[in-house]
């Protein structure tokens, strides 16, 4: 079904109480774990037709953040979605504690039944009206976002639209474009901070209720870190640190050589040649026709999963005002149906939607078929391993998207990857300041980026952009405000990916069947467990990083 299509109405939560209280009466009665099995398959369809509402309710919201009534619905859902966790939660405790669950472990797995551990641990009916508060402070953030107005080059933009300015091959409209986009977040620094301010203590709030010292025990539940935890990310940072870092400068060295600069500005970026990064050619229309010709050919799998996109208008990528900023991949479950949210802007991010995005999505394309719906809760860092590698398995047809920059392409996203992990880890290390120390002034959270900038990113120069020099450039980061502590995902998916890109030099077959693999496996084991079975180092082991790094040299001789 067309995604238009879709009927939407929005969900009855009285009744979706009445119904899972009922549900979790006869669980508790049932006298076999086959009987308990089948109680457990109601539970699908109804989470199945309230997640697809939900969703649908999102989708059409971030789609045109001023439309008045799907405002209303996600507002709505806001509001009701920590109720509804709730509710999930106590089913969720009569299926843990069943008596039978050495049947229903063998059906839905160990995975299932530790993430249901670790949800108990991150909820609680008393988080309710803090949680309902959290998600209006999100919206609010997102909303002020989404209607940036800019003036810039005659024309009104958002921040989204003024992606082709700040990477413009001429250096001075790429400077203009970058003060006009800092005066935005600078005019609503304030706000900004006030947002953040209440979002951590609000989250804080929440650990302590549960007994926490602070939030990041409650994140890493909330993230559903089920093999691993912060002694290990702080492993991998330090490890990060040592590898990375170094190899992340000489590739901004290299870049600034490359651009003929004798010094590397702020402005200066995300720019990797002097004549501009390469940018698709066609229409946005042309690029998803190229999508479908790549997909056709990489596999059968891939090509009946575009094909399935394309046919449905599983896409939302146009960028447009008042549209939510960003991308991501979501899924309707009821049509087992994956979903792309996108702002194409005429820069070679519009192909990394194609590529990226859509790993996520065949990903969840291939785990839709599966009746096992645990099956299909992907922990983060596994799911940007979907995208991350696709982005690489997809260089061999980069020129239907690139025409003669297709080189240039592939050498800066290779170089892109390598240096997002120092940024990435960063990130994380920033949030686990923050909510270490809830009680930072804005000014102090300023001191501890900058601090953290001059460890990950040595080569950095802000000039006299002083908003951004005196640290507040996490502000346009908005995963640190919608998504506390996801970022570390990436940094260890990127390190799998390169590893995948590896691979796939040496002998592309057999790196698309280890890839398919991981990507079938879903979430049926732990990370740790599934990257081993697909033949991938751990980034948390001793020497992964120095390893990767030793490889990725090579390329940049």
């Amino acid at each position: 079904m067309k995604f238009k299509d879709m009927p939407y109405e929005r969900i009855d939560f009285a009744q979706v109480e009445k119904e899972m209280k009922e549900l979790t009466m006869a669980l508790s009665q049932a006298a076999s774990g086959e009987e308990q099995f089948e109680i457990h398959k109601k539970f699908y369809a109804l989470t199945d037709r309230v997640n697809t509402l939900m969703t649908i309710a999102m989708i059409r919201f971030n789609g045109d953040t001023a439309d008045e009534f799907y405002t209303k619905e996600q507002e709505y859902y806001d509001e009701q979605s920590p109720v509804y966790s709730n509710l999930l939660l106590e089913y969720q405790k009569q299926l843990y504690a069943s008596p039978h669950r050495a049947y229903l472990e063998e059906k839905i797995g160990p995975v299932a039944f530790k993430n249901m551990e670790l949800a108990q641990k991150a909820m609680d009916e008393k988080l309710i009206p803090l949680m309902q508060e959290e998600n209006s402070l999100t919206m609010e953030y997102d909303k002020l976002i989404a209607g940036a107005k800019l003036q810039f080059d005659g024309k009104e933009l958002n921040l989204s639209l003024m992606r082709p300015y700040l990477t413009s091959r001429d250096r001075s409209v790429r400077e203009a474009a970058w003060k006009t986009a800092t005066a935005f977040f600078e005019e609503n620094g304030e706000k900004l901070d006030e947002i953040y301010d209440k979002l951590v203590k609000n989250r804080t709030a929440q650990a302590r209720a549960m007994g926490y010292e602070n939030y990041l025990e409650l994140g890493y539940y909330r993230m559903m870190r089920n093999c691993y935890g912060k002694e290990e990310v702080e492993a991998f940072r330090s490890q990060v640190k040592e590898y990375f870092v170094p190899f992340a400068e000489k590739l901004h060295q290299r870049r600034r050589e490359r651009l003929g600069l004798e010094h590397l500005m702020y402005y200066d970026e995300s720019v990797y040649f002097p004549e501009g990064n390469p940018a698709p050619i066609g229409t946005p229309e042309e690029i998803l026709a190229a999508g479908q010709k790549m997909y056709g050919e990489l596999s059968s799998e891939t090509k009946e999963f575009f094909d399935f996109m394309q046919e449905n208008e599983l896409f939302d990528v146009l960028g447009r005002k008042n549209k939510r900023a960003g991308g991501y991949m979501t899924y309707l479950p009821l049509y087992q149906a994956p979903f792309i949210f996108a702002n194409f802007n005429g820069t070679s991010g519009d192909v990394d939607v194609i590529t990226h995005e859509c790993g996520h999505a065949f990903q969840g394309y291939l785990s839709g078929k599966d009746p096992i719906r645990e099956h299909a809760d992907i922990t983060m860092e596994t799911a940007e391993i979907h995208s991350m590698s696709m982005e690489f398995f997809a260089e061999k047809w980069i020129p239907l998207f690139f025409g003669d920059r297709a080189k240039d392409y592939v050498d800066m996203h290779l170089e892109d990857a390598a240096a997002f992990i120092p940024y990435g880890c960063m990130v994380d290390e920033f949030q686990h300041i923050v909510y270490e120390n809830p009680d930072l002034t804005p000014a102090e959270r300023n001191a501890a980026w900058s601090r953290l900038e001059k460890e990950y990113k040595p080569h950095l120069d802000y000039g006299d952009n002083k908003y951004l020099a005196d640290g507040a450039y996490w502000q346009r980061q908005t995963h640190i405000y919608s998504s506390p502590l996801y970022y570390i995902d990436y940094c260890l998916a990127q390190t799998c990916a390169l590893q995948y890109k590896v691979k796939m030099d040496a002998d592309f077959e057999d790196a698309w069947k280890s890839y398919l693999k991981l990507c079938r496996l879903s979430a049926s084991d732990f990370f740790t467990n599934m990257i081993k079975e697909a033949g991938l180092d751990s980034p948390f082991e001793d020497g992964c990083l120095k390893n990767i790094v030793e490889k990725l040299e090579n390329y940049v001789k």
